[in-house]
């Protein structure tokens, strides 16, 4: 799902053009980024399924992709972002870090827990869209081509001149850059 997190991204960058497009696509991956030192250290974890493909694993991150603790994380980095991009900075960066957990909770299978550690014996939460591979697919492709529409449309009617075509190749970019992250995560999931 990490090329559907960054096509949000981009298409917020279209909105909120005060905040650095690095902030945003880090803000979109600040449960994953906040996961892999859990991971190395063994107290969150992978377990892979049968069949392999597209997402083919349960991801036990009971800490860093809780409601809750999703929710924390987003209000933090929200807080953190206020003070270097103003109000409306803020609630960006928040909203794209809840995002991760919205967009997770669709693709996952039940494995993300409600509270930290799943603490209480909730039903884990997924709806388990990776187990339809073509159609999480086509989901990311439209994150994919939202996202790089918006940050097209943010850029290049502004622009004049030789910035212009700076716009327009970085729009460009930033759609070739979203695709093959797709492709690797297909490839390589």
């Amino acid at each position: 799902m990490f090329a559907g997190h960054f096509g949000v991204a981009a298409a917020v960058k279209a909105k909120t053009p005060e905040v650095p497009l690095w902030a945003l696509m880090l803000s979109t991956q600040l449960l994953d980024v906040v996961f892999v030192p859990l991971l190395i250290a063994g107290i969150e974890s992978l377990e892979p399924v049968d069949g392999g493909g597209y997402g083919a694993v349960i991801i036990h991150a009971h800490y860093t992709h809780s409601f809750i603790s999703a929710l924390i994380m987003s209000i933090i980095a929200g807080l953190i972002a206020w003070r270097i991009w103003g109000k409306r900075g803020g609630i960006a960066i928040s909203s794209v870090v809840f995002s991760h957990w919205l967009l997770d909770l669709i693709v996952h299978r039940a494995d993300m827990a409600i509270l930290p550690g799943a603490a209480g014996n909730f039903p884990l939460l997924g709806l388990g869209l990776w187990t339809f591979p073509m159609i999480i697919i086509v989901f990311e492709l439209a994150l994919i081509i939202f996202g790089s529409i918006l940050y097209h449309r943010s850029l290049v009617p502004k622009a004049k001149g030789k910035q212009r075509k700076h716009a327009i190749a970085a729009s460009g970019l930033m759609a070739v850059l979203l695709t093959l992250s797709l492709v690797t995560s297909v490839l390589g999931g």
